[in-house]
């Protein structure tokens, strides 16, 4: 059973928790979620794919979870998404109804409203696990969002595989702060706390008060939360009771690591994923976390570095080539786009994720960036942006930073760092070319007052090089 925690009868035999789910003030035992979601369920079943504007409320965890008990794929919304991309989801994944919390703009859809206090002690039988349990978009960067199909099967895989990993119990309480139409967020938080029957607390906003107080022993963030956690001393050092903090969806900044490490005494993990393949390398619970790596595959994955001649690179922690992986967590293709999923698989199965990557002797893996903007092509090197950002953020002027590469007559690509702080930029590229080789300077260093972020605290770099 996918949501293990609430299956029927195990939580009529006494399994309950009073207060299995905490969010936007609301407190679900199991039997609530039980009773209500399957109320829920009863309400679409038949429909063939339904939308939920992910909000961080309860109508969205009945939601979601009756849809899963249903059978009925969803489609996770973004709160915050514009008009013309909210209607291109709303079109390409076919969706026939908005369920839970709806837009003010219902995009010509019937609405079915939530009900909180309903119960229904119905029994469905569990859906196949090759069965599709959601279809999320990705970020679309380079155009319109691509609808992911992900099933049930590829979930299941993944918060078993991090359960491993992570040394996951029913005695954790997860806390985070993070959206509900996310990998992170929606998959690993809210369904792997479903699974696994730990106790799963959202915070609503991801302040570093929110979470101090929330007691927790396992802490989801992304870099932006934990850069903001370590500059209140107080708040991180709440979080040393905490067994496991866990970052992720963009790279966490070595000081941050390191100033986390020093408040909390616990090395963050680090781990590393997509919407289409789900996480797939993560440190461990009882590995080493090293700042700058993203760790080790998961139970069931395999990775490969390849050249641009389509030859193998080495694992000697140096070498730079394209990702490229197989797992049981990997999407199969994209939504109403055979040309894209074509793009994305080679003709072996291997999935390219499009991310330019170095693997050590010791199967750790470091994830350079997005091939597209984090792999510059300067004066006839490959410089990996991330590393340049490392050593910049080690500067004491330097607040954040993003590099990028664009177009130079004469070396190709000129490397450029955005910077915010409070430095001469003359000063930054000479502390650059002091700490790597030469040609890793950059050659321009422009001051910005703060740089563009997705939902997730993603920095756009697209936004960068326009």
């Amino acid at each position: 059973m996918l949501l293990a925690s609430l299956n029927p009868a195990t939580v009529a035999a006494g399994a309950d928790i009073g207060d299995a789910v905490r969010i936007d003030g609301a407190v679900l035992s199991r039997s609530d979620l039980v009773g209500a979601a399957t109320s829920v369920a009863e309400r679409i079943g038949g429909a063939r794919q339904v939308a939920v504007l992910a909000t961080p409320t309860a109508a969205t965890v009945l939601a979601v979870t009756g849809c899963l008990i249903a059978g009925v794929p969803f489609v996770p919304v973004p709160a915050d998404v514009g008009v013309a991309e909210r209607a291109h989801i709303l079109t390409d994944s076919g969706a026939q109804a908005w369920l839970g919390e709806s837009p003010a703009d219902l995009g010509g859809l019937p609405h079915v409203p939530v009900r909180l206090h309903a119960r229904s002690w119905h029994r469905y039988a569990e859906p196949a696990p090759s069965s599709t349990a959601m279809v999320m978009y990705t970020s679309g960067t380079t155009g319109l969002p691509k609808g992911v199909p992900i099933s049930r099967r590829a979930i299941a895989a993944q918060i078993d595989a991090l359960v491993q990993a992570w040394q996951w119990t029913p005695d954790d309480t997860l806390v985070h702060g993070l959206p509900l139409f996310h990998v992170h967020g929606l998959i690993l938080g809210l369904l792997g706390s479903l699974r696994v029957g730990n106790r799963f607390v959202h915070t609503g906003k991801p302040t570093p008060a929110g979470y101090a107080a929330a007691g927790g022993s396992l802490y989801f963030g992304v870099p932006t939360v934990w850069s903001r956690v370590v500059a209140d001393a107080g708040a991180a050092t709440a979080l040393a009771s905490a067994r496991l903090l866990v970052s992720g969806s963009a790279p966490l900044p070595v000081p941050v690591f390191t100033q986390l490490t020093e408040l909390t005494g616990r090395p963050p993990v680090e781990r590393y994923g997509s919407t289409e393949s789900l996480i797939t390398l993560s440190t461990r619970a009882d590995g080493e976390r090293r700042p700058g790596w993203v760790g080790l595959p998961l139970n069931g994955v395999q990775t490969r570095l390849v050249h641009e001649d389509g030859s193998i690179a080495p694992h000697d922690g140096e070498t730079i080539g394209s990702l490229h992986l197989k797992a049981p967590t990997v999407f199969e293709g994209y939504l109403n786009r055979p040309d894209a999923t074509a793009e994305a698989f080679d003709a072996d199965g291997w999935y390219r994720t499009g991310d330019a990557a170095v693997i050590g002797g010791d199967d750790m893996h470091r994830i350079v960036g997005r091939e597209s903007v984090d792999l510059i092509k300067s004066g006839g090197f490959r410089v990996g942006a991330g590393e340049v950002e490392t050593v910049l953020l080690g500067h004491p002027g330097v607040e954040e930073v993003a590099v990028v590469g664009l177009p130079d007559t004469d070396l190709g690509q000129r490397i450029v760092a955005f910077v915010v702080g409070d430095a001469n930029p003359e000063d930054l590229i000479t502390f650059v070319a002091e700490q790597l080789s030469v040609h890793k300077r950059p050659r321009e260093v422009r001051l910005v007052e703060s740089l563009p972020r997705n939902a997730m605290g993603k920095v756009v770099k697209k936004e960068l090089m326009k």
